[in-house]
């Protein structure tokens, strides 16, 4: 009996903790941050040019954007992620240094870095995207390498690619979710 009481209380306690979270000013000043860098459009611009992406990678998903954007508004919206957007920048920054932040993007400068910060993230991903590219037959090879180095040792996952009929490096690429170059 005293354990379901004790359970019942420590429920009980959660919103009020959360409420009085929400309430604190360091709260306030992440939660005016995240206003002030315009967080509901950049999260939106955001999914709108990495939908947009997608399809110019895979043009046969196309007729999906539609679907896509909206699956994609609904989980990555600003109201479904203020609350926990709010928490990860409390732990990572002070209420003083929040305070500081709220300065900058009062400021002509701060303004500019929040309405380009989505086109930049996206040109930062296609510049990775495109680098790994680039650079495929490389990471193929060492995982080959290192694929016949644990083959050797014992049978590793090179064996299972070769049975399979995959290179251990497609296997690999495959895994890590980046696509192996195609055969020449």
């Amino acid at each position: 009996m005293k354990r379901i009481f004790v359970a019942l209380l420590l429920l009980t306690a959660i919103p009020v903790l959360n409420a009085q979270d929400q309430n604190s000013s360091h709260y306030k000043a992440a939660e005016q941050m995240l206003t002030l860098m315009d967080m509901p459009t950049v999260l939106k611009k955001s999914v709108d040019e990495m939908v947009a992406m997608q399809v110019q990678q895979n043009p046969s998903i196309a007729p999906y954007e539609a679907v896509m954007k909206e699956f994609l508004g609904k989980y990555m919206s600003w109201d479904s992620l203020k609350a926990d957007m709010v928490k990860i920048y409390m732990e990572e920054f002070t209420e003083a240094e929040l305070g500081e932040l709220n300065k900058f993007y009062q400021t002509p400068v701060g303004r500019k870095t929040v309405e380009r910060m989505p086109t930049l993230m996206t040109k930062g991903a296609q510049l990775g995207g495109q680098r790994v590219q680039q650079h495929m037959p490389e990471l193929q090879a060492a995982i080959t390498a290192e694929a016949q180095k644990q083959g050797a040792a014992g049978g590793g996952a090179g064996a299972g690619a070769a049975k399979a009929g995959a290179s251990p490096a497609e296997t690999a690429a495959k895994k890590s979710g980046a696509s192996p170059s195609p055969k020449k």
